[in-house]
């Protein structure tokens, strides 16, 4: 092939591939395959490397796939992002280790191997890998659908684009931490308030040129999908990343035992100030991956991994004022506002003072020079008051003992604890408090209820003064004429909001019920309770057919539940929210997983201590397998499975009821599974 051919051959290559960049970076519509695209680039390199005279700025070696369009596209994580569970100290590492063995059913001094990792604060990616090619990664996001942020991560020097070991697997989601060195930031701090803002901020530029200029590194911890991964245990998988080309943390180390743990940890701390790059903790990983499995997810965060978190950054400020806060749930919670001041890279002038009596306690007063502290990147709050730099001028603060709505304060009476609660509430008045249902509305739109892109809690309390929302239902009715005059706003704003409003109109019936701001029923017992009802017209026929109790036979759902429940539906204001909201969105029927299982249309019941099980574990079984568990005895009940003391008044019960009554192994025979 003389030199004018091959010329002509090497432009044909780049224009297909521009062609293809441009269908699937801009238009989000790819008209080839990742393995048809990964092999026209080998192909246009092969010819470069073996003619010098082919050259272009548009070639795959020098250029970063194609300029993206103004939003970057979203997609699903073949397996969720979840988030982590946090620790503080050696008693939450305590509680950590027994809720581990308590749900394996492990006897006490069962050694747990766990890999510490500390924890990098960067921006959280995963990395797709498809025999061996890097093709897509992904922003955490909501840990479910994330943003395509490929050709921004494909600028990272530290990201293999291509790993060619034999054991590498056929197709995996590498996951870790984009992030920048402290001593790369110096550079960078007029443009970014802190290394992680920089990294975020990084990532999020629409032409991968900028990106390219920020020193971005990027180091591997973890997994989420995968296909041919050949290892058993989080150490040696730590060890493969290496050997492939990724980068991990240096400081990773494999221990047991929880005092061991509080070691590496005090360690590392001591170490934090001297190292390149921010950590805010050490992620603490059950070792053995057969372990992981049996141990599997609560709503959004592994049972098997906690993240142990510094000890806070304090500083000094002085209480300028104390302002009351109501919460969705009614509770009064003092504010103090503060001299603005810098901790940890964060600037705060707000602290949170917990409540009546924390104030009383500490004799905290206006005017107060005070220690705030900002723990583990929660709610900072004031730790102490320094009593000596008190001036005459410093004013006790009054707890007020009426709501601002106008209603009396009340603190509720625990039967358990047989005290008042510290926490002063407005009565659970929901939407009929201006204050409750302000922080209702937020609690609606956020990102665990509908999720509404744009519409976060400064848009809400904005629409609140203008009076454009005061109900739910007003969400879906607004006026976007009369938005898009607003200040700040435009018809394209108001374009843009009007679509991330239709678009969640549709929404998952767990969801929806968590989004109603009802006290004590977080996403679990949403879950729960769109299981038990199956569709949003049975959980809204709930309060005219009053049965109310039956709602006790789910198992998670106690009697401090079904007060809030009840309390709930008694108020008409909230049941015409119901009717309202069914008009303008729909909510769909719940989904039942796995509903050919082995156990479907069954419920159980246990009663004694099982045999190397835990009735966690029996409880996962069961509904794996399309089961049901309940928590008392009853006509709907089928099987009660005994195992060592069981109640007898359970089993005298079920007798009466001619329940059939089966021991462990007889339990796992029908899952096929031996004694």
């Amino acid at each position: 092939m003389n030199k004018k051919k091959i010329i002509s051959e090497y432009n044909k290559k780049l224009e297909l591939l521009n062609k293809l960049n441009k269908y699937y970076f801009d238009r989000s519509k790819p008209i080839a395959t990742d393995k048809e695209y990964d092999d026209l680039k080998r192909e246009i390199i092969f010819l470069e490397n073996k003619y010098e005279f082919l050259k272009s700025k548009n070639s795959p070696s020098k250029s970063v796939g194609h300029k993206p369009s103004k939003n970057f596209k979203k997609a699903n994580h073949k397996v969720p992002m979840l988030s982590l569970a946090n620790a503080f100290s050696e008693e939450d590492l305590i509680n950590f280790e027994k809720k581990i063995t308590n749900f394996l059913l492990k006897k006490e001094g069962f050694e747990i191997s766990y890999s510490a990792e500390p924890k990098i604060d960067g921006i959280s990616a995963s990395l797709t890998y498809k025999n061996g090619n890097f093709v897509r990664g992904l922003s955490r996001g909501d840990g479910k659908e994330g943003e395509d942020i490929t050709i921004n991560l494909k600028t990272i020097k530290d990201i293999p684009q291509h790993i060619s070991s034999k054991d590498f697997p056929e197709e995996i989601d590498i996951r870790g931490e984009v992030f920048i060195q402290n001593s790369d930031f110096e550079n960078l701090k007029d443009k970014f308030a802190n290394p992680r803002n920089a990294a975020s901020g990084s990532l999020r530029q629409k032409n991968p040129e900028d990106t390219k200029k920020i020193p971005l590194n990027f180091i591997a911890y973890t997994f989420g999908f995968e296909k041919g991964l050949k290892v058993e245990n989080q150490s040696d998988y730590l060890k493969k990343l290496k050997e492939w080309g990724f980068k991990i943390n240096p400081l990773n180390k494999l221990i047991v035992g929880v005092k061991n743990l509080i070691d590496n940890y005090n360690g590392i701390e001591k170490k934090r100030a001297d190292l390149n790059f921010d950590i805010d903790g050490i992620v603490y990983k059950v070792n053995d991956f057969a372990l992981q499995k049996r141990l599997g997810n609560v709503a959004n965060a592994p049972r098997w991994a906690v993240a142990h978190k510094f000890s806070s950054n304090k500083a000094v400020s002085q209480i300028k004022d104390i302002e009351i806060q109501i919460g969705r749930t009614g509770a009064l919670t003092p504010v103090a506002k503060i001299k603005p001041i810098n901790i940890g890279g964060v600037q705060v002038s707000n602290a949170t003072l917990h409540n009546e009596d924390e104030i009383t306690r500490k004799d905290i007063r206006i005017g107060d020079i005070v220690t705030v502290e900002r723990a583990g990147d929660v709610i900072p709050h004031v730790v102490a008051v320094d009593v000596l730099k008190r001036k005459k001028t410093s004013k006790k603060f009054v707890f007020p003992a009426k709501c601002p709505c106008g209603y009396e304060t009340i603190k509720e009476y625990n039967k358990i604890t047989k005290k008042f609660d510290a926490v002063r509430r407005c009565p659970d008045r929901g939407f009929e408090c201006n204050r409750i249902a302000k922080e209702k509305l937020k609690h609606f739109v956020s990102k665990e209820a509908f999720n509404i892109d744009g519409f976060g809690k400064k848009i809400v309390e904005k629409f609140w003064e203008l009076s454009l929302i005061k109900l739910p239902q007003d969400i879906f009715k607004l006026d976007y004429d009369k938005i898009e005059k607003l200040d700040g706003w435009g018809k394209l704003s108001a374009d843009n909001l009007r679509y991330s409003v239709d678009e969640k109109k549709q929404i998952s019936l767990e969801r929806f019920v968590y989004s109603l701001g009802i006290r004590h029923i977080g996403l679990e017992n949403a879950k729960l309770l769109s299981r038990y009802f199956g569709s949003f017209q049975k959980f809204k026929t709930l309060s005219k057919k009053n049965n109310y109790s039956d709602l006790l036979n789910i198992d998670g759902i106690g009697e401090t539940q079904l007060v809030s429940i009840k309390n709930f539906f008694s108020k008409n204001i909230n049941l015409k929210i119901l009717n309202e909201l069914d008009k303008v969105i729909n909510i769909q029927d719940a989904k039942v997983v796995n509903t050919k299982g082995l156990l479907r249309d069954k419920s159980f019941l246990v009663t004694g201590k099982l045999n190397n099980i835990s009735r966690a574990e029996v409880k996962s079984l069961i509904e794996e397998n399309s089961g049901t568990t309940v928590s008392s005895v009853s006509k709907k009940l089928n099987y009660l499975i005994t195992g060592e003391k069981p109640t007898k008044k359970k089993i005298e019960s079920a007798k009466a009821l001619k329940i059939k009554i089966i021991d462990q192994d007889e339990f796992l025979r029908m899952l096929n599974k031996t004694g």
